[in-house]
């Protein structure tokens, strides 16, 4: 694996991989036999805000043996206009690896090009690979494992988080359900594609394991996993209030965690707003889960750091 710049572009064995080596870095960290990014300096290129994406890559970079510098694109001659093919040309003769959370995918996938370094997508409008390898690990570790369970995805459904989980569904042996508003749900030249590539992996995903819903209720009833993420997400602050309107009745509430199976785990990508897409009652009742799930994004995203430090 030389790059890591989306879910879409993942066999299910690297996925697979990624996760069964994040439990061995959460189990030994403070102790790890390897630092394979030692004498490296990785370089964090962000155009969007964060908490956990920065702090998680920082700490994992230091605790694999490496440096890592921090970038906003003002920092750079990004902000004044350099084409990124130029910037990535650039970095590729001094750095050894470069993470890039951005608006548009094909910056990502230009830099990774054009660098010829390894280069992890940490977000874009497209994709949010590291959050779901988060996800998919804490479900593992929670309920044993993903494979032939349900994850209901409550909210926004054409959102990156959204998009990332419908691939994952295509590649890997579980349900994915998306309850969301027509105007919020996936598009179909989406769904046909992960429904393609479902058809040819070894790993018998299934893309008609998506399924889409205007009814929260009825996607939530029986599931092993209830999913929220923000309702505005970066970039769309103009929207705010329509969409606050929209999609006011997909919140996760008592009455919604009721149709879910038994002991379902409540997720949650964070920062999140109460009262929202969640009731501050259900969030702090979830919230050991929830802060599970952003610690592990430590441990995904050095899994993903030593498999590429290593080619």
């Amino acid at each position: 694996m030389k790059n890591l710049l989306s879910i879409e572009s993942l066999a299910p064995e690297e996925i697979a991989r990624i996760v069964e080596l994040s439990a061995t870095m959460k189990a030994t960290r403070g102790r790890h036999a390897e630092h394979p990014l030692r004498h490296q300096c990785w370089a964090l290129i962000f155009s969007k805000s964060s908490t956990r994406t920065r702090v998680s890559f920082e700490v994992g970079i230091r605790e694999l043996g490496g440096d890592v510098m921090f970038l906003t694109a003002n920092d750079i001659q990004l902000g004044r206009g350099e084409p990124i093919k130029d910037t990535a040309r650039v970095m590729g003769r001094m750095l050894h690896g470069a993470v890039i959370r951005t608006f548009e995918q094909n910056e990502v996938e230009e830099f990774a090009q054009f660098s010829g370094i390894p280069t992890i997508n940490a977000l874009t409008d497209s994709e949010h690979p590291c959050q779901i390898f988060a996800d998919l690990f804490t479900i593992q570790e929670k309920l044993g494992g993903f494979e032939n369970k349900t994850v209901c995805f409550i909210g926004d459904g054409a959102c990156n988080v959204a998009r990332s989980w419908i691939w994952a569904a295509a590649k890997m042996n579980f349900t994915l359900r998306i309850a969301a508003p027509e105007n919020y749900q996936p598009d179909r030249a989406l769904l046909d594609a992960a429904r393609n590539a479902a058809a040819t992996s070894s790993k018998s995903g299934d893309a008609g394991r998506v399924q889409i819903f205007t009814n929260p209720a009825a996607a939530a009833h029986g599931a092993d996993v209830l999913y929220t993420d923000v309702w505005v997400s970066m970039g769309k602050e103009a929207e705010s209030q329509f969409r606050l309107a929209q999609l006011a009745g997909y919140q996760i509430n008592r009455e919604l965690l009721r149709e879910a199976a038994p002991g379902a785990l409540v997720m949650h990508c964070l920062p999140a707003y109460r009262e929202k897409e969640i009731t501050e009652e259900v969030f702090e009742e979830n919230a050991g889960t929830i802060f599970d799930q952003a610690e592990n994004r430590l441990h995904t995203q050095k899994a993903i750091l030593s498999l590429l430090a290593k080619g």
